[in-house]
């Protein structure tokens, strides 16, 4: 195969990608938490947002959420509520640590990723390069 029969097939493969596939940019900047103390109580305020920014379920990211946080919490409407005091900074952390757990292709480094079970394993998915890795489970319960 010539230089330029490589071209031509690489040129066809490239234009059959997704558009936001594309890109080498990077396109995925998460929002920052609007998270606030009230009381004993911290509430994350745009949870839902993050939460369908990312790609993932809310009650995925509420379990790892309660799991790290080591903290009881529920789901009110777009908002996270948990049963204690955390900064800004800790919750912010800890979506950073969702994220490169549960959303990153590690391959590739792009979100275009979902999760899906094989067999009796859930495993993460690139929709951008194909590559598909295990995940560990979850721990804990969002129904503390």
């Amino acid at each position: 195969m010539d230089d330029h029969e490589y071209e031509v097939l690489l040129d066809r493969a490239l234009s059959q990608l997704p558009a936001n596939i594309k890109s080498n940019e990077s396109r995925f900047v998460i929002p920052n938490a609007k998270v606030f103390i009230e009381g004993k109580t911290t509430i994350f305020d745009n949870f839902d947002a993050i939460c369908n920014y990312i790609n993932r379920r809310p009650e995925y990211v509420m379990k790892f959420l309660l799991s790290e946080l080591g903290t009881a919490g529920k789901i009110e409407g777009s908002r996270a509520i948990f049963q204690g005091r955390f900064s800004h900074k800790e919750i912010q952390h800890q979506i950073q640590r969702f994220i490169h757990e549960y959303v990153l292709c590690w391959e590739c480094k792009k979100p275009d990723t979902h999760l899906s079970r094989m067999e009796r394993v859930w495993v993460l998915k690139c929709d951008a390069c194909g590559a598909i890795r295990p995940i560990a489970k979850i721990k804990g319960s969002s129904r503390r």
